[in-house]
């Protein structure tokens, strides 16, 4: 299961920035090997201010295993002839990190696994950057046979568990006036540099919405938003903070926050969104609610594991015919 994953504790936050301002794939920067320490030294209070404001760390760990551990019972049934399934993570930027799960699955013995993304819509920037890892690490898994699902975002199954979190946070406002409510939903922006190379990111987030919007039978009025720019360069907007200032000069007066491009609870929910952008919000007079993530949702879970059986049942179907076949060594 590959993510980019978060700090676990406070301590850990210097290592997972230094990891990720030198990812090229994300960030990419001049002299990128110089100036990535610097920038990470320099960023590190903040962010473990952050990150202590949260509770001490980020639960993507624990969510991910949670996840994962739903996904492999469930896959067992699902699709017998492969079993048993166990699930592996895979962070780009914290612990575990490629190299550990690497050691790790080598040492099970593992001789047949999926790359299963855990960003539902494929960037080059996230879900590239880790096979690109994964396969520059290749030779430390062992002799393994990969296939790899590299996108998601518009599962049936993706999308209900959205849609019934939207709905239970637009439950909490008076049924008079709950269809006047502004769903926005919240993505992770892109640099426009990568967006204008032709990354699919922002297309496939906004096929995502729009399943979402068809399933709540576009109910309410909505927008598609961006958050957690960092530097001065250009990025994907307008930014969520903008539109909510928007929306107040506008006089709307009920929002709903949906992270659409996350899969559970991480700094972007309970700090930027929850801790700043709520606050911002209703200090303009907004009454705001965020949209649950998806963290242990059973129908979210359903949904993975329902992923992972269609695809290993195309997998065998095309391994057969000798296709699609990938060996780490």
């Amino acid at each position: 299961m590959l993510n980019m994953g978060g700090p676990s504790t406070v301590a850990e936050t210097h290592d997972f920035l230094k990891n990720l301002f030198l990812d090229g794939d994300l960030i990419p920067l001049p002299f990128q090997r110089f100036l990535a320490p610097l920038i990470a030294r320099r960023r590190t209070p903040q962010i473990e201010e952050q990150y202590a404001a949260i509770g001490g760390g980020s639960p993507i760990l624990r969510y991910t295993q949670l996840q994962g551990e739903g996904m492999a019972k469930l896959l067992d049934e699902l699709h017998p002839e492969s079993a048993p399934h166990k699930a592996y993570t895979a962070f780009r930027y914290a612990r575990p990190l490629t190299s550990e799960t690497a050691r790790q699955m080598k040492e099970d013995g593992v001789k047949k696994a999926v790359a299963f993304t855990q960003y539902p819509q494929y960037s080059c920037s996230t879900t590239g950057s880790s096979l690109n890892e994964l396969y520059r690490r290749g030779n430390e898994f062992g002799d393994i046979e990969w296939s790899v699902i590299d996108r998601w975002g518009t599962h049936p199954g993706f999308i209900e568990a959205v849609s019934q979190n939207v709905e239970a946070a637009l439950a909490k406002f008076p049924e008079s006036s709950r269809k006047d409510t502004i769903i926005l939903f919240s993505a992770h922006s892109l640099p426009m540099s990568v967006v204008n190379r032709g990354d699919p990111y922002v297309l496939e987030v906004s096929a995502t919405v729009s399943r979402v919007m068809e399933r709540l039978r576009h109910s309410n009025p909505y927008r598609l938003v961006w958050q957690s720019q960092v530097g001065p360069s250009a990025w994907m907007g307008m930014q969520t903070g903008d539109a909510l200032k928007g929306l107040a000069r506008l006089g709307k007066k009920q929002v709903v926050i949906v992270p659409i491009a996350f899969t559970s609870d991480h700094i972007e929910t309970l700090y930027e969104i929850d801790l700043e952008y709520v606050k911002e919000a209703r200090e303009h007079g907004i009454e705001v609610y965020r949209a649950e993530s998806l963290n242990g949702s059973p129908v979210f879970i359903r949904a993975l594991a329902d992923i992972a059986a269609e695809h290993l049942q195309c997998y065998v179907r095309e391994a057969e015919g000798m296709v699609r076949v990938w060996r780490s060594t």
